[in-house]
């Protein structure tokens, strides 16, 4: 079993920026691809961004790219989400995601094992 962690949501303003956590363990590997998604109240998740064990694969949503930046350390085995220029419409649970495999998906029925997710509000 992998546990999933997530930590650094809260109410930022527009144009903001605010920084994610994730934390795996268990029996997490360095190995795994991670990945963050994201739930707005109605909506269906919907994937934002991840990244392979080595940090040389990273894929972004299109509504994020140049905005965020996925990074991991797997010494610790975690993942950060950096999120600048924030708009209200990035409102929404954010939730990281750990899939046992090297190989990144963008669907998240790929993934095998899911935090619990952190709120972030983006007040315009």
């Amino acid at each position: 079993q992998v546990h999933v962690v997530e930590s650094g949501g809260g109410l930022v303003q527009a144009g903001g920026s605010l920084t994610l956590s994730c934390a795996a363990s268990g029996r997490a590997s360095s190995w795994y691809a991670m990945g963050w998604f994201r739930q707005a109240a109605g909506k269906e998740r919907e994937f934002v961004a991840a990244i392979n064990w080595s940090g040389g694969t990273i894929s972004y949503a299109d509504s994020v790219k140049g905005r965020f930046t996925i990074s991991r350390d797997n010494a610790k085995i975690t993942v950060l989400l950096q999120m600048s220029s924030l708009k209200p419409e990035d409102t929404g649970i954010y939730y990281c995601a750990v899939r046992t495999s090297v190989i990144v998906e963008t669907s998240p029925t790929m993934y095998n094992y899911w935090g619990q997710g952190t709120q972030v509000t983006v007040s315009s």
